[in-house]
Parts: C-alpha cells; structure tokens; sequence
C-alpha cells in the first residue's frame, strides 16, 4: 500500500512538472508570438511616419508607439541612410521596415531585403505637376469667394475648434486633420501643430474603400467580374467548398471565412499576425477555413480584403503593371498626389489597412464615391457601382455595410435602429482604426474628412462633430 502511494506520490509530481515546464514553453512561445506582433508594429509605424508623413520619430515614438506599455520594451532604430527602421524585442524577436519612394513602407517580415529592393517597380510620377495653380478639387487652388450663402462659417469654425479641442488631458482626440467639402468646394479646413495640408497620414481600414475603387476600375474595364468565382490558388484542392466563393461575397464580407478582427483585446489575433508578421499576407488570409456558407454570415475581416488585392493583382500581365495601377488609373485622375498604398513583402499591395494620403487626398476620394463615380465629366468607375456599394449586405443587421462602405440604412425591420441613428440615412462612411473618417452625404452634397489618432471609444463623437457641420451649413 505504502509503495503504492509512493509510486502515486511520484508519478504526481512527474506529471506537475511536465504541467509546469509544458505551461512555461507554452506561455514563452505566446509571449514571443506577442513580441513579434509588437515589433512588427513599431517598426512599420515608426518607419512610414518618418519617410512617407515626415514626422520627427520622437513625436511618433510619443503619440502613436505608446499607448501600451509594451512599447517601451520594444527598442527601435532609424536608418536614414538605408531609410528603414528596425524594431527588437531584447534582441529575441526582430522586425525590419524598409521605405521605397512611391510605395512607401514594406515590413520584411523574415524576407531578404535585397531580393525586396530589387524588384523592378514603375514609378509614376504624382500629377499635376502644379497643384497650387490649378483650382479644387484637381488642384489645390482653394477660393473663398464662391462659398455658398447658407454656409455659415463662423459656426463651421467653432465645431472645427471642438473637434482639436482637448478637454480631458488624460483622455485625448488627437485630431490631426479635418476638411470639410460642401457642394464640391472645399470650405474649411484645420491641421494639428507640425502636420500640413500636403502631409500624408495613415487612413488604416478607410484603405479599404480604395480597394473598392479600384475593382470598381477593373470591373469597368471588363478585367474582373463580381459573379465570378475568384481564382485562388490555396482553394484549387478536389472537394474544397471555398472555390465557390466569388468576388461579389469578398467585397461585401460574407465568404464566409473564419478571420478573428480583433486588435489590443487579442494581441495574437488573425488581424494583428497577418498585418505584422506576415510576408504574404493573402496567402495567410486565404487558408483560413470556412466557418459558414459563403453569403449566410455577414463577417468583417480586412484578411478578406488582402486576399481582393491578390485578385487584382492577378488582372495584370506583370508585377510592374499591377504596381502602377492605382497611381495611373486612380490617383493621378483625381489629383491625388500625396497618396501612397504600401505593400507586403509578397509584393501585393495592403489594401486593408496601409494608405497614407493628405486629408485633401482623402477628401478627393470620398467626392469621386458622392458624384457616382465622376470625376470633372469623365466617369471613373462604372455606372451603377456606387448604388451597389451602397447597397447594404443582407446579413449586416444593422444595414450598415455595403461592399467595403460602411452605411447608415439601419435594421430593415426598424430603420431608425441604424450606425449613427442623427446623421442622414444616405450617409456612408469610410472608417478606420482609431477613428480614422471620411462621412459622405449625398443628400446634402457634403464630404467630411477627420484623420486621428484617438485610443478610445467614446472620445471622438463623429456622430456630433458632423451634426454641427450639418447645422453650419444650413440647409
């Protein structure tokens, strides 16, 4: 009895070690996923703010790299020379960022940077040449005589003045830009100290919307088809049910793919891995399983929107066609000069997350999506694409996203159970992290851009800020 209580005795703290030693390896290989993720993050951030926004790195360093503690933890080092920044976690985990003119910022992301840097890349030269001669909205020529009556805009300042004001010291907006487009002019606009109205700025998922335009292109062009199913490799094997996944269900989030959209809640979420350890990231996205039927589930995922990017990519004969393609065929006909759409490490371009472009350059965007897709005569994406963008998905309970715009139509059952229940019905949005905004009202013909860096939900109220800019404009 006593030899067998022996044996128990010993066979109990085998099993406590094994538990124990198993719950270290495994709580170390976690926090080493975490510090991958950390130092993804901060060498991507810290690397486009000081080469694509020209921001000072300590200010970078101060208002976007801490609002986590584990940030201080991360060490990081600028290379004006080579224009990279690498990030180190006590040199166990390493990221490398690096800046090519044009394509802004790549995270390497275990890839070479050699083999990178020589990827033959066609650089379009930003048009026009002279944006301060030519008037709004191509150019940056802005007339303040032809602002209409109704406009009241000592009223338009002060709901600008709110919107920069911080009344909470530990609880701070942020703001960084707002312009205001009423009627197709430009009638205010604001800046945070050190920033200007040519200073790019990250637009996070609001870089979504422009993914959307630019199939809204290839559409038009007769290069992609929303019925179709889509071409993608990881989904070729006999019998996988994701080859019946097509475009249309991609732009409208219902494929039906498992993707976890979570960010400082899950550090080690689908989202966060995908956006800061990845090299291809739709390759990552696309080998997610399904978790329902394709266009049963209404599902937001930017993994989704990477994979689009691959599909547009695809539409093109070769890698140097694909990379001028947004310049070319969007922001150059929309005078869009600052604008920059960085890619991974792949090579495709990271339509859900990383466009850099002015508040003016945001703001030319979401005037393109108010005039249904013209542009100064000449119609830009295809009849009807707008209407269907706008169109919300069936499974959004809330009516409140279309194909990547989000909507304010409400629960169909009860329309004034909608996003934002005070703003006009036909709204739509552009929306990003840290509550990154373009609000577009056709009805009121009004475009409003706000670029931020606000931490927190319930410290910028879009909701009011764009009720005072309705009131100022007195219809």
């Amino acid at each position: 009895m006593k030899a067998f209580s022996k044996k128990r005795i010993v066979l109990g703290i085998i099993l406590l070690v094994i538990f124990l030693v198993g719950g270290f390896i495994l709580s170390k290989a976690h926090l080493l996923r975490q510090g991958a993720i950390g130092a993804g993050y901060k060498a991507h951030i810290l690397c486009s703010g000081v080469f694509v926004s020209g921001r000072d790195p300590e200010s970078i360093l101060r208002e976007d790299l801490s609002f986590h503690p584990s940030f201080d933890l991360l060490k990081a080092k600028v290379d004006y020379g080579g224009k990279s920044v690498t990030a180190s976690l006590f040199g166990l985990v390493k990221a490398q960022a690096v800046f090519r003119e044009g394509i802004g910022t790549t995270l390497m992301a275990g890839r070479k940077t050699g083999q990178f840097l020589s990827q033959a890349v066609r650089r379009v030269p930003p048009i026009p040449e002279n944006p301060e001669s030519i008037p709004w909205p191509r150019g940056d020529q802005i007339s303040t005589d032809d602002i209409p009556p109704n406009v009241d805009l000592r009223r338009l300042h002060r709901a600008l003045n709110r919107a920069f004001d911080e009344t909470e010291p530990e609880r701070l907006k942020r703001t960084r830009a707002l312009v205001v487009v009423y009627d197709g002019r430009l009638v205010a606009e604001r800046y945070a100290h050190g920033l200007k109205k040519e200073t790019p700025l990250i637009g996070w998922s609001m870089t979504k919307s422009v993914t959307n335009a630019l199939v809204g292109i290839l559409v038009k062009e007769n290069k992609l088809a929303l019925e179709d199913y889509v071409n993608v490799p990881e989904w070729k094997g006999k019998g996988d049910a994701r080859c019946r996944i097509t475009l249309d269900q991609l732009l409208r989030m219902s494929s039906g793919l498992k993707f976890v959209e979570e960010y400082e809640g899950n550090p080690v979420s689908d989202v966060n891995r995908m956006l800061f350890t990845q090299a291809d990231m739709a390759a990552f996205a696309a080998s997610m399983p399904l978790e329902a039927e394709p266009d049963t589930r209404w599902h937001y995922s930017s993994g989704t929107t990477n994979i689009i990017q691959r599909i547009i990519r695809q539409a093109f004969s070769s890698h140097e066609c694909y990379v001028s393609f947004p310049r070319r065929a969007l922001f150059n006909r929309l005078g869009m000069r600052s604008a920059v759409l960085e890619m991974d490490a792949s090579g495709t371009f990271i339509g859900s997350s990383f466009m850099f472009a002015s508040a003016r350059d945001w703001a030319r965007i979401g005037l393109l999506f108010m005039q249904d897709g013209i542009w100064e005569g000449e119609r830009i994406l295809p009849e009807g694409w707008v209407a269907y963008s706008t169109t919300p998905t069936p499974m959004a309970p809330l009516g409140e996203y279309g194909a990547h715009l989000w909507l304010n139509r409400g629960n169909p059952e009860n329309p004034e159970e909608r996003l934002f229940p005070k703003l006009p019905e036909d709204a739509f949005f552009m929306l990003g992290y840290q509550h990154q905004n373009v609000v577009i009202i056709p009805a009121r013909r009004l475009v409003v851009v706000r670029l931020g860096m606000t931490l927190s939900d319930g410290i910028w109220d879009l909701e009011a800020f764009i009720s005072d800019v309705l009131i100022a404009i007195g219809e």
